[in-house]
């Protein structure tokens, strides 16, 4: 695990193969970075599963309406649900999309983020300015590289829990 700098703007998420550690950019990315912490405190974000994985690109989950493991997986709706929480505005900047960033997953809209996200598994360039970066992978990328693939996956993974790093 790597050291935990500002445990407040620190997200962990246990997935089968061990814990993820995610460093926030509250400084980048208020808003964004205020939602994952919210989610995370209520529990939302536990047992959802990671429903559009493409290898080589991005692990996509935190559809808290329809991606919830102990609420019925409903593959069919998986993605195109969200939080109760109004949408976020855009948060652009010039963070590039590098490999075991988080980027805020959104409709065609740009200012319709809301609970969902990704994990870069490499650098996707071509997002960038265009997604959101709130945060990046400091520990257990190793991880996420396991998480099964697929759009949806037959049995998808799932984060079995997600803490703030303050909290845990």
């Amino acid at each position: 695990m790597a050291e935990i700098k500002d445990p407040e703007n620190t997200i962990l998420i246990e997935l089968k193969d061990g814990t993820v550690a995610i460093e926030l950019l509250p400084d980048i990315a208020p808003k964004h970075c205020e939602r994952m912490k919210e989610l995370a405190r209520a529990g939302q974000y536990d047992n959802v599963a990671f429903h559009r994985v493409i290898d080589g690109f991005m692990a996509q989950t935190g559809d808290v309406q329809h991606a919830n493991m102990e609420n019925g997986w409903n593959p069919a709706r998986a993605g195109t649900g969200s939080s109760d929480l109004p949408d976020l505005p855009a948060e652009f900047s010039g963070i590039p999309h590098d490999r075991g960033t988080l980027g805020a997953a959104r409709s065609m809209n740009p200012n319709s983020a809301n609970s969902q996200f990704f994990i870069n598994f490499s650098d996707n360039h071509f997002l960038n300015r265009q997604y959101t970066v709130y945060g990046r992978v400091i520990s257990g990328m190793e991880h996420v590289d396991t998480i099964t693939r697929g759009e949806p996956p037959a049995a998808p993974d799932r984060m079995i829990s997600v803490k703030v790093a303050a909290d845990a």
